[in-house]
């Protein structure tokens, strides 16, 4: 398999030992008596040991070096697990198997203790925990930033086809990978008022009747596959500052202790609702609280090391990943100003020079957008310096273009709110989108003006995944094949995937990889019977679609052409029809009902094709419950298709299709996001594209009328009337309603080209040569979407980093 016989990070002895050392000291237990979890525990205090010292050790010589650091700002990290990653990246997972083997442990079932620690919600704070791992596997000094969330993101149940929410608590497992440092906590100052003077001749502010929150650092390490560096993830939790003891001791125990529920109330939950004053208002706090505590604590490191600001921006890089992070740019402007006694233009040459930024949609709700006036309250200080900033932006327009119009739509300040995404293009020295076609789009659209204006800023850097989480530590038998056959050097460096494409006519290897996937179909229909009791089919083509709920990413065009195929085979049951199993994972936002009405609706056709066994051996819908980062470790290497229908020119980038794409997954999809990419990397033979490019969308847009199609279109006539006719029971009026009437991400539009590539698909299956053939170029074209690549990218051209 991938690793020598050298033992690298640690002897299967010394494993051993030091496993029943912590298993007596920290247990007082032996491993015959030792409970799943308290091995778990053990085994994952050893590796963070391993890895904080690794750490410590390259920070030292970086320091010593001089070299650049990183730094990453998200409010999301989705890391998922941890133990079976690190074991695997510190090439000691044979060490531990056999180590727990001997003491008649299985270490699958210790793996399964851990909790997901589900820091984020979708594509963007998966993104971030990828960056981590690619940034300590090439060699780079990295610190992410985030908040330590009490509840991460929801636990999705599924009652009658409802999603209700319910809290993910992630902590009592997830903890032993947090290391504690409250010698580091920052403080944090919200609310109060600002008082200005002059002190001869310098212009001084103050800030006064603030509350203050201390935002207290918990670390958790992240190893790189076969490397010296180790990235780290602080993430703060908010507690009170201080106790108010006399009120207390009066007798006013509710005023006393509410000061502290307020504080801790920042870091409880991930995106609380914010279709409210409140949850606004948190929403605003949590991200003023990580980037103040972060600014803080940067600040500190740099200074503890080079003793002045002056070279920070030489020796450090900030990267702002989307919007939300966006007040650590007045933040450091209020550090350079207030506490450190900068000029205006120093210390914003230093700012523009230090901050990046990733834009990451561009749908026009995504960019954030704060009411001056809550911001003012919240934060008094970073408002009035935004306010500045705008104030000579708007200036040095106007001296330039001398247009009014084209000032005000310019302007960081906007009907009386800030806009978070122009305030960032402004003050970044760079700005990338996600994937080429995205990169075009926020340059001709989303900051047209702004590209104009600075066009060398804007650059692209296409998404990458950890792909060694989603091939050699979740596809086994795959894994084993490609070392066989290209050795393992695709392991540390995904472009040598590409020497698999010699063996496109070896019929043993398409025979090998049609084997992989049944056996790797077969592991998901065994959990699948676990968990929902559903036998599923592992001859049928599993067609997989698992991302978050959003109508944008169609998957009410899925549901809409299984709607038809059922009606096919109700008509005629004895049609020659390729069986196919749909694979539904997603969660919707808990404010978003029309997402909500789609994972009803197609939990309710899974429902219906119950009823009529004949015709469900032939059709089957399944939808997972509460997908994470685990479930999709399980179900990736299974699919078949991959269904990325996203409406051209509206999805940025996309990750999911590269993890289906290098598990041997085929691309079913629409030329946007990263498709567009993976068909240039595949060719035109081994995707299969459909629908409208991003030209057709625009040029169709201004006159479309989706009630056209529904009344010429047969097909589409009869799956939207049994949508209102009812399914399973239950009628969606509601999504008929939208899909004829204004139909915004245009299903209809693309329906017809959508089910031509469906029937392709099914066509293309019955050949199982030509098929693996397409398997096969996938997995061999799958290199370029590693994250180590996009980081290297992001090394050179934005950061300038070096080894």
């Amino acid at each position: 398999m991938a690793n020598s016989a050298v033992e690298k990070t640690i002897s299967t002895q010394e494993l051993k030992e030091k496993l029943l050392d912590v298993l007596h000291n920290d247990f007082q237990t032996t491993p015959e008596d030792a409970s799943d979890q308290q091995v778990y525990e053990a085994l994952s205090k050893i590796v963070v040991g391993i890895l904080k010292a690794k750490r410590r050790k390259f920070t030292v010589k970086t320091q010593s070096e001089g070299k650049k650091k990183v730094y990453y700002l998200s409010m999301e990290f989705l890391m998922g697990r941890s133990l079976k990653t690190s074991l695997y990246n510190l090439e000691m997972q044979k060490q531990a198997t056999k180590v727990l083997k001997d003491m008649g442990i299985s270490i699958n079932g210790i793996y399964e203790c851990e909790p997901d620690a589900g820091l984020g919600n979708g594509g963007l704070g998966r993104l971030a925990a990828c960056y981590l791992d690619a940034l300590a596997a090439d060699g780079y000094h990295a610190t992410g930033y985030s908040i330590c969330y009490e509840y991460g993101i929801f636990k999705q149940k599924l009652e009658d086809g409802w999603q209700t929410e319910l809290p993910d608590n992630w902590l009592p497992g997830g903890s032993v990978w947090l290391v504690p440092v409250p010698s580091k906590a920052v403080e944090v100052r919200f609310d109060g008022e600002l008082k200005e003077y002059w002190d001869n001749q310098y212009h001084c502010v103050t800030h006064e009747n603030y509350t203050s929150v201390m935002a207290v650092p918990y670390d958790l390490f992240v190893s790189g596959y076969n490397s010296e560096a180790v990235s780290k993830l602080r993430l703060w939790k908010a507690e009170m500052a201080d106790f108010d003891m006399s009120m207390f001791n009066q007798g006013d125990y509710q005023k006393a202790l509410s000061k502290n529920i307020i504080s801790q109330a920042i870091t409880k939950v991930l995106y609380p609702n914010d279709n409210h004053a409140e949850g606004k208002s948190l929403r605003l706090r949590q991200q003023y609280f990580l980037c103040a505590a972060s600014i803080g604590d940067i600040v500190n490191q740099h200074m503890s090391v080079y003793g002045t600001l002056d070279n920070l921006h030489e020796k450090v890089a900030i990267h702002i990943n989307d919007t939300h992070p966006t007040l650590a740019i007045p933040e450091l402007m209020r550090v350079l100003l207030d506490d450190c006694g900068y000029s205006w233009d120093k210390a914003w040459h230093i700012v523009t020079n230090t901050f990046a930024y990733t834009n990451h949609t561009v749908m026009p709700e995504a960019l954030e957008k704060w009411d001056c006036n809550l911001l003012k309250s919240v934060c008094p200080r970073i408002f009035s310096i935004i306010i500045e900033i705008n104030e000579r932006y708007c200036k040095d327009l106007w001296e330039r273009y001398k247009d009014q119009a084209k000032v005000s739509h310019m302007s960081i300040v906007e009907d009386n709110k800030v806009k978070m995404a122009t305030l960032c293009v402004h003050a970044c020295h760079s700005v990338n989108g996600v994937a080429k076609i995205h990169s075009e789009i926020i340059k001709k659209e989303t900051f047209k003006d702004e590209y104009l204006d600075t066009p060398t800023k804007f650059k692209n850097v296409t998404n990458g995944i950890a792909y060694r989480r989603w091939l050699y530590q979740s596809n086994e038998g795959l894994t084993d094949l490609l070392c066989e056959k290209i050795g393992d050097g695709f392991l540390k460096n995904a472009a040598e995937l590409s020497k698999l494409a010699v063996f496109k006519d070896d019929k043993d290897v398409l025979d090998r990889l049609a084997k992989i996937k049944l056996d790797n179909k077969k592991s998901f229909a065994k959990y699948v019977k676990n968990q929902y009791g559903v036998v599923l089919n592992t001859d049928s083509i599993f067609d997989v679609q698992v991302k978050r709920l959003h109508e944008y990413k169609r998957q009410q065009l899925n549901a809409l052409n299984i709607i038809a195929q059922y009606n096919y085979l109700k008509a005629n049951p004895n049609a020659d029809f390729v069986p196919k199993t749909y694979i539904f994972a997603a969660k919707a936002a808990p404010g978003y009902y029309m997402a909500k009405q789609i994972i009803k609706l197609i939990w309710n056709i899974s429902q219906e094709l119950k009823k009529d066994k004949k015709l469900n051996e032939k059709l089957n819908v399944i939808f997972l419950e509460d997908y994470n980062v685990s479930l999709s470790e399980i179900l990736m290497p299974a699919a078949n298709i991959s269904e990325q229908i996203s409406l051209a020119g509206t999805e940025a980038s996309g990750t999911g299709n590269m993890k289906l794409m290098i598990n041997g997954a085929i691309t079913l999809g629409t030329l946007d996001g990263a498709n567009v990419e993976i068909h240039e990397q595949v060719g035109d033979d081994n995707i299969i594209i459909f629908g409208m490019n991003v030209d057709e969308v625009n040029a169709c847009k201004s006159g479309y009328k989706p009630m056209d199609i529904y009344n010429s279109n047969a097909v589409v006539k009869q799956a939207i009337d049994t949508l209102q006719y009812g399914i399973n029971g239950q009628q969606f009026n509601e999504i008929a309603d939208s899909l004829k009437n204004s139909d915004p991400y245009m299903a209809l539009k693309d329906f017809d080209s959508y089910q031509k590539a469906q029937a392709y698909a099914s066509e293309c299956y019955k050949d199982q040569t030509k098929w693996q053939k397409m398997s096969l170029a996938n997995i061999a074209g799958a290199g370029i979407f590693s994250a180590d690549r996009s980081v290297e990218d992001y090394a050179r051209d934005i950061w300038g980093l070096s080894k």
